[in-house]
């Protein structure tokens, strides 16, 4: 079994997002489906959960105290660990593709096929740059001593920005729709360093920039989205299928949509 501590170091920084949830759809559940102007424009205080974990994962690059950390973990983890497991590589897209999944089953959420892809594909490009971009630059070594582009944890990036995608365009209907969203994320980066791929500082980070690139997404949405009324369908538009593949060493969605 694991021991406290290594419970503990692991969990810390990935729990803080389950709990967010339950706070911020205390504040939204009354609300009516079709977002508010408000709800839409900048909000200084969303952006202190991401920047505490970014923060988080920044310092550990030159603290020796937070690599102790990252050391200690890893030992426990090594010491537990049977065999290596693969969901990680599937579960990263679990969140994102939810939110088809619920509204191809009747269950609409936000904003309409069109509008809501546009704003998913603008989270992905920002999340996708910044994460390729500080992988080239910080060049850490992974645990497992693979490679030297640890830091920060694309897979965590790509589930909690899933989850916050989830959670935005749910957050109306349902609490369990988001905290199920980041439970899948957060089990995802935990599966990223038991593997032995990641750091926690990895994993911390990446968790932040796909929180932030989700909200960015959201908060630039007025300029790139239609103005047809949120929650209403576009006839033009169809998902035919939604399926993940893989091929050994890449993984990802493959959607189909009829125009």
């Amino acid at each position: 079994m694991f021991s406290k501590r290594a419970i503990q170091l692991a969990f810390f920084f990935l729990i803080l997002n389950v709990i967010s949830i339950p706070g911020s759809f205390a504040s939204t559940a009354s609300k009516d489906s079709i977002p508010s102007s408000n709800e839409l424009k900048f909000k200084p205080q969303a952006l202190i959960l991401p920047s505490l974990l970014i923060g988080y994962g920044i310092v550990g690059i030159e603290s020796d105290f937070v690599k102790n950390i990252n050391g200690e973990l890893k030992e426990e983890l090594n010491e537990n660990i049977d065999q290596q497991v693969t969901i990680d590589n599937f579960s990263q897209y679990m969140p994102m593709a939810s939110v088809y999944a619920l509204n191809a089953m009747g269950i609409k959420g936000k904003h309409n096929f069109k509008d809501r892809t546009v704003i998913l594909t603008t989270a992905y490009l920002i999340m996708g740059v910044t994460v390729t971009t500080t992988k080239n630059t910080s060049r850490i070594m992974r645990p497992d001593g693979s490679s030297k582009n640890s830091f920060p944890s694309g897979h965590t990036a790509t589930a909690f920005m899933g989850a916050e995608f989830l959670y935005q365009e749910y957050k109306d209907q349902s609490i369990w729709y988001g905290v199920a969203g980041y439970t899948v994320a957060a089990a995802t980066g935990f599966y990223r360093m038991y593997n032995d791929r990641h750091w926690l500082t990895d994993v911390a980070a990446g968790a932040g920039i796909g929180i932030l690139s989700t909200k960015i997404a959201y908060w630039v949405q007025p300029l790139l989205v239609s103005k047809n009324k949120p929650g209403k369908a576009n006839k033009n538009l169809s998902v035919e299928s939604f399926i993940p593949y893989s091929n050994g060493r890449q993984t990802g969605i493959c959607m189909l949509v009829r125009f």
